[in-house]
């Protein structure tokens, strides 16, 4: 690892020395995300205002030196490894909430502030900010912004995309733009607003953002059915949502997942089937009983084993105790996994997940599969240890397959990951050949230098 002494120095005369890291040891902690890349930084700034993070930007624009932005570094595509070295921008102590506006259901928060925080002060005021990743304890707004994060509320509510009304952001030459308002009617510059919406840190660091929160619905009810066929499930899943059902959130676990979970947590899950279903329903109380009613019939008359439906808080919080313990579970089986992050349509399902365990036979691989069935986003998680070279070779082919498939049925690489360095190599698949290169235009033309995150999303400017 080679330690720049030098580039230190100068991030010092722009933040404070305290803020600026720069020994092998510190570097360590921001060389890696979520997957299993890693690259150390050549040093690490932690500004606390916008002034500090256009100076940093100004500097490093002079210096033609990378800029890398990072939140919590819970990402699964690669987004806030900085390859290659450079500057990471940790934006961890931005984390006010400025203020939430009850009349007018609006937060404004700067990007360090943890997702789940966020909830739970808005939902202490009767609102409710929906989107909801996986990770939303540990990850950060802006970095949910960045990626347009979504999670399984999405498939009613909408992801992160569909709630953000403004923003503040810092461009590679240092200067600050603001862009939309606190009404979702201030938006004549919306297009220009959504362009930093998923951009993955690559066009503009953004320090503050404004969202649109809604009421907070006063019930919630959950149903969870076991199915013997996992065609049988997906097709229920059709029913439900052509019955004028719309689920706050409607997820499966494959059987491979379910072994694990049960594994894990010996929680007497079904290990005879080949998927479960888990639907949340929300709303005013007795809308919720006639909702979670209506799932549980449609899934009996679907084919399902069994079903459970809950109507209190704490019965829901006990049936998605499995789905929330996925992860974990992976890791009592083996040491590292690949979350991969495909979407495809909901009527392509069943045959996406018999690829998918065709790929995992083909390759001598456990790839447990689960996901927001609802609107086609799966996460296959191909289990591995990375200390098996031989076995890594086999994890790298099935993810390329798994991105085969995915394509071949006319869904996308990514639900809601970003591509970030792990995908990136298949975006001129994944993508007509003039919307590709209009999409490196635009890049250019707000970072012509290439100082902003390189090297992601697209292999090469």
């Amino acid at each position: 690892m080679i330690v720049n002494c030098g580039l230190a120095q100068e991030l010092a005369r722009v933040v404070p020395p305290d803020r600026v890291a720069w020994t092998p040891e510190e570097l360590l902690v921001y060389a890696y995300d979520g997957t299993w890349l890693d690259s150390p930084p050549s040093a690490v700034v932690s500004p606390r205002s916008t002034g500090e993070v256009a100076a940093v930007l100004h500097l490093a624009e002079r210096l033609s030196t990378p800029v890398i932005p990072r939140g919590a570094g819970s990402g699964l595509a690669g987004g806030s490894v900085p390859e290659g070295g450079g500057i990471v921008l940790n934006l961890t102590l931005l984390d006010r909430i400025l203020e939430i506006d009850v009349d007018s259901r609006v937060a404004v928060v700067e990007p360090g502030v943890v997702n789940a925080r966020l909830q739970a002060e808005v939902e202490a005021k009767d609102l409710f900010f929906p989107p909801d990743p996986a990770s939303l304890r540990q990850s950060t707004i802006g970095g949910n912004v960045a990626t347009a994060a979504s999670g399984p509320r999405c498939l009613k509510y909408g992801g992160t995309r569909e709630y953000v009304l403004g923003l503040e952001v810092v461009l590679p030459s240092g200067e600050v733009l603001r862009l939309g308002g606190r009404s979702p009617r201030s938006g004549l510059d919306a297009s220009l607003l959504h362009l930093f919406v998923g951009s993955e840190g690559t066009l503009g660091i953004i320090t503050e953002v404004t969202l649109r929160l809604i009421r907070k619905p006063p019930a919630r009810g959950t149903v969870m059915a076991s199915f013997p066929k996992l065609a049988d499930a997906s097709q229920t899943v059709t029913a439900i949502l052509g019955s004028g059902v719309v689920p706050l959130a409607l997820e499966i676990m494959d059987n491979t997942t379910l072994r694990c979970v049960e594994q894990h947590l010996h929680a007497g899950l079904p290990l005879d089937v080949e998927a479960i279903l888990l639907v949340d329903v929300d709303g005013e109380a007795q809308e919720v009983e006639l909702q979670g009613a209506t799932v549980a019939r449609l899934c009996q008359d679907g084919g399902a084993a069994q079903v459970q439906q809950a109507t209190t808080e704490a019965e829901s919080d006990r049936l998605w105790q499995a789905r929330r313990s996925t992860s974990s579970s992976f890791g009592r089986l083996r040491p590292n996994k690949l979350g991969e992050d495909i979407s495809v349509p909901r009527s392509a399902i069943p045959e996406t997940v018999r690829r998918i365990q065709e790929i995992a036979a083909r390759h001598g691989l456990l790839i447990p599969l689960f996901g927001h069935i609802g609107d086609g986003n799966l996460h296959p998680n191909i289990l591995c240890d990375l200390r098996d070279r031989e076995e890594m070779s086999r994890v790298v082919r099935a993810a390329e397959d798994i991105f085969a498939v995915a394509l071949a049925q006319g869904g996308t690489l990514s639900g809601e990951h970003g591509i970030g360095l792990l995908k990136r190599a298949f975006l001129p698949t994944a993508l007509d050949p003039a919307a590709l290169d209009l999409m490196r235009q635009l890049r250019r033309a707000l970072d012509p230098r290439g100082v902003l995150n390189p090297g992601k999303v697209f292999q090469a400017l």
